[in-house]
C-alpha cells in the first residue's frame, strides 16, 4: 500500500518479482530434498547439498526475472536512442526502433537488487528460504529501505525477520537517526541543491562559479543520499530491525579505493560479492583484476542511470580503482599527508561528480570547460550565477564543509546517545519540519535508480 500510494502499477510489477523470487526459492528447497530442521525451520542448504542443474536453472530463472523487469523499464528507451544513433551514422536512418518513455517505478533498482540476494543467498547456502509469502514480501517491501537504499541482503534480515527485540535504547537511537537524517535532507541537502541547479543550468561559467556549483553538488548528494539512509535505519530501529550503516564519513577517504569502502556500502559490498567475486575478483592475473575492476564499475555507474554520463562516472572510478591496485603501497598518494590525499581524492570525486548531474554529455563538457576557465562565459550566464553567492548559501556551504570534514557522522554520532544529544536531535527534527513547510522545491534524486 505505501509502495502503490503513487501509482498502484508499481505495487503490481513488483509484486510479480516477488512472486517469482517466492517461488524460486521453494523450488530451490525442494529440489535440494532436505529434511526440516528439528526446530521446524527450513533447512539452510550447506555444502553437503549437491547443486544440481535444476537448481541452476532456478537461479537462472530469478536473475533473468529481476534483470528483465530492470531492463525494460529502465534501459529500453536507452537502447532504442542508442540504435537509432548508430543506424544515423551507418546512414540507415534515425528510426530504426521505436523509443518508448516508460515510466520508471521508484526504487526499482534497489528492490530489485534486494529480490536477487534473496535468491543467490538460500542457493549459496548463506540463508534459509521463507515458506511463507507474506514473510517474504515484508522483507522486499520493508518500507524504511524501499525507494532509496540501503540495499538490504536477505542473509543479514533473515534471523531478524523471526526474532527481534523492541528495546526504548532502540527507540530512542532510532528517533535520532530519523531525526538527523531529515536535517541533512531539509536543512543541508536542499540548498546545496538550489547552488547545483543554478550552476548546471546557467550554461558556460567562471572557473571559479562552476567550482562553487559542484561542490554544492558534491554536498548536496551526500547529505540526500546519507539523509535518507539515516531515515531509513532510524525507522527500521523503531521498529526492531538492525540495518547496516551504508555511509561512513566518504569525503574524508584518503584514495577512490577507501572513498568506496565509505561511500553506499551496500552498494559497494553487493557489486563485490554477487559480481566482482563471481568474475574472479583478484584471485587470478593483474590484468584480470583490473578488467574485473573495471567492469563492475561500469555497471555500476550504468545502474544509477540509463546514460552515457553515468557510464563515464562508473569508467572514473574504476580507471582509479585500478590505477591505485596497480601502484599497491607505492601509490603517490602514501607520499603525501593525509589532509593532501583526502583533499587530492576529494578532487577526483567531485570531478566525476560533473558526469553523474550534468544531464547530456554536451553540458558536462561545457561545464568541464568552465571549471578550467576555457568556457566563454555570456552575460546571461553571470546573470544566472549572480544568485550563487548569496550570504545564506556561501554560509551553508562552509557549514556542510565543518559536518563532512569536522564532526563525526550519524551512526557514531549516536553511539553514545546522552540526553544533549537526544534533545538536539528533536531540535532539529523540529527545525526541519518547519523549514521543509517553507522550501518551494524538495527535489528526490533517487527516482532514476
Amino acid at each position: 500500500m505505501f509502495y502503490g500510494w503513487a501509482n498502484p502499477i508499481w505495487a503490481v510489477i513488483m509484486f510479480f518479482g516477488c512472486s517469482v523470487d517466492y517461488v524460486c526459492g521453494l523450488a530451490l528447497l525442494r529440489l535440494a530434498n532436505v529434511p526440516d530442521e528439528p526446530s521446524g525451520l527450513p533447512p539452510v542448504l550447506g555444502p553437503e547439498v549437491p547443486r544440481t542443474r535444476a537448481m541452476r536453472v532456478v537461479l537462472t530463472v530469478s536473475i533473468i526475472t529481476n534483470l528483465g523487469l530492470l531492463a525494460v523499464f529502465k534501459y529500453t528507451g536507452f537502447v532504442a536512442e542508442n540504435v537509432n544513433a548508430v543506424g544515423r551514422l551507418l546512414g540507415l536512418g534515425d528510426k530504426l526502433v521505436p523509443v518508448l518513455h516508460v515510466v520508471l517505478p521508484v526504487g526499482i533498482s534497489f528492490y530489485t537488487f534486494k529480490a536477487m540476494s534473496y535468491v543467490i543467498d538460500v542457493y549459496r547456502g548463506e540463508a534459509r528460504p521463507m515458506r511463507r509469502f507474506t514473510d517474504y514480501m515484508c522483507f522486499e517491501a520493508f518500507f524504511p529501505d524501499l525507494v532509496a537504499g540501503p540495499i538490504i541482503r536477505y542473509a543479514a534480515m533473515e534471523e531478524q525477520m523471526r526474532m527481534r527485540q523492541h528495546t526504548v535504547d532502540k527507540v530512542a537511537r532510532g528517533v535520532a537517526f530519523f531525526a538527523f537524517g531529515m536535517a541533512k535532507k531539509i536543512l543541508l541537502a536542499n540548498p546545496m541543491g538550489h547552488i547545483a541547479d543554478t550552476a548546471f543550468a546557467a550554461g558556460p561559467l567562471h572557473w571559479y562559479d562552476a567550482w562553487f556549483g559542484v561542490t554544492g553538488y558534491a554536498f548536496q548528494i551526500y547529505f540526500d543520499f546519507s539523509g535518507y539512509s539515516d531515515m531509513a535505519v532510524g525507522l527500521a530501529l523503531m521498529m526492531g530491525f538492525v540495518l547496516i550503516q551504508n555511509f561512513d564519513s566518504p569525503y574524508q577517504a584518503d584514495s577512490i579505493t577507501d572513498f568506496w569502502r565509505r561511500w553506499h556500502i551496500s552498494l559497494s559490498t553487493w557489486l563485490r560479492d554477487y559480481l566482482y567475486i563471481p568474475l574472479g575478483g583478484n584471485r587470478k592475473s593483474s590484468a584480470r583484476t583490473y578488467v574485473n575492476l573495471m567492469t563492475v564499475m561500469l555497471l555500476g555507474g550504468l545502474w544509477h542511470g540509463a546514460s552515457w554520463n553515468f557510464v563515464i562516472w562508473g569508467a572514473i572510478h574504476g580507471g582509479m580503482l585500478s590505477f591505485e591496485r596497480a601502484q599497491g603501497k607505492d601509490s603517490f598518494y602514501r607520499r603525501l599527508p593525509r589532509p593532501a590525499r583526502v583533499a587530492v581524492t576529494f578532487l577526483v570525486v567531485c570531478l566525476s561528480w560533473v558526469f553523474f548531474r550534468a544531464k547530456t554529455l554536451g553540458q558536462a563538457r561545457t561545464y568541464f570547460a568552465s571549471m578550467f576557465g576555457a568556457a566563454p562565459v555570456s552575460a546571461a550566464s553571470d546573470a544566472i550565477a549572480g544568485p550563487l553567492y548569496t550570504t545564506y548559501h556561501s554560509a551553508l556551504l562552509a557549514l556542510c564543509a565543518l559536518v563532512v570534514w569536522g564532526l563525526p557522522n550519524t551512526w557514531h554520532f549516536t553511539e553514545r546517545l546522552t540526553v544533549p544529544r537526544a534533545v538536539g536531535g528533536l531540535a532539529l527534527l523540529a527545525l526541519s519540519i518547519l523549514v521543509m513547510w517553507t522550501q518551494t522545491t524538495n527535489p528526490f534524486l533517487y527516482f532514476q535508480f
